[in-house]
């Protein structure tokens, strides 16, 4: 089967037809309405079969998310702030340092600048106003270094700048993913402890986010909103045709509907202002949880103020 481009590594798991695959564990488990599927990558031939750094992945998906549920986004946020202090170093000093990745002028992929715009940071207040300071508290800073076609510096190049003048103890890298399955957009988070690649979903390959890049651990979440239209296209044969073709004559019906620029269109909602904005909420209320246990939401909000 031809492999499509998708940011989860759940999704590039599942397209190995459920074989039990050398150096990757793969477990599902759900929990106040929420499917969370990790996947471990242990090994490199494991990292080569899933086109996935070595690494854990772990995925949310709740489809009351897109339908705009307060309750839910609440819900995996709540998760998504347990997972994530539960990945950050306890015993490094140093600030977190939190990087909203992508472009704030286009739409689908602003979510890493909003999640920044909604994150609580505090690195100031420890050294300008340590009356503010409360018991736990973490000092957070945040960075949307934007994109190189906009700033003319790769992200890589400015995280590394960033990181040398505040040594921070980890980095937390938000960015728009592209996902396999239109079920799977604007509803699903994944957080892994691998960093990030930015852009690999769409195919535009940038510097690696890492901790060999970076010096610190990595830490990166995102939520799908984008797919492929060869995606869409290819998935439509499949269900028109049924059982009568096989997964190659698929690949060839897509590749000559969709030649050339065409095939490298991608597809995002048409309510994906909306779900753009509730997604950097849900992301930056796990991210605040995970960084200030001893902030209430309404502690957070009025800081924020």
């Amino acid at each position: 089967m031809k492999q499509i481009r998708t940011d989860l590594a759940m999704e590039s798991a599942g397209a190995q037809g459920g074989r039990e695959l050398p150096g990757v564990r793969v477990s599902e488990w759900e929990t106040g309405g929420v499917t969370l599927t990790e996947v471990r990558i242990e090994t490199g031939e494991g990292a080569q079969l899933l086109g996935k750094p070595i690494g854990l992945y772990l995925t949310m998906e709740c489809r009351g998310v897109p339908r705009r549920d307060v309750e839910t986004r609440r819900a995996v946020s709540a998760l998504l702030g347990e997972e994530l202090a539960r990945l950050l170093p306890e015993e490094a000093d140093g600030p977190v340092l939190v990087a909203g990745l992508g472009n704030r002028a286009v739409t689908p992929d602003a979510l890493g600048p909003l999640t920044v715009d909604h994150t609580l940071v505090t690195r100031h207040l420890y050294a300008e106003r340590p009356e503010l300071v409360r018991h736990g508290m973490t000092p957070v800073c945040a960075v949307a270094p934007g994109v190189l076609g906009v700033t003319g510096i790769e992200t890589s190049e400015m995280m590394r700048a960033v990181a040398g003048a505040v040594k921070p103890r980890a980095v937390i890298a938000v960015d728009a993913l592209a996902a396999r399955a239109v079920s799977r957009v604007a509803s699903t988070v994944q957080l892994t402890d691998s960093g990030i690649h930015p852009g690999s979903g769409v195919g535009n390959h940038r510097a690696a986010l890492t901790r060999e890049t970076l010096g610190v651990p990595v830490l990166s979440l995102g939520v799908p909103m984008v797919i492929y239209a060869a995606t869409i296209a290819r998935d439509a044969f499949g269900m028109l045709a049924g059982d009568a073709e096989n997964e190659e004559s698929l690949d060839a019906m897509a590749d000559e509907l969709l030649a050339g620029e065409l095939g490298e269109m991608v597809v995002t909602p048409r309510e994906v202002d909306d779900l753009v904005d509730d997604a950097a909420v849900m992301l930056a209320g796990g991210i605040n949880r995970a960084l200030h246990p001893g902030l209430s939401d309404g502690d957070i909000l009025t800081m924020m103020q």
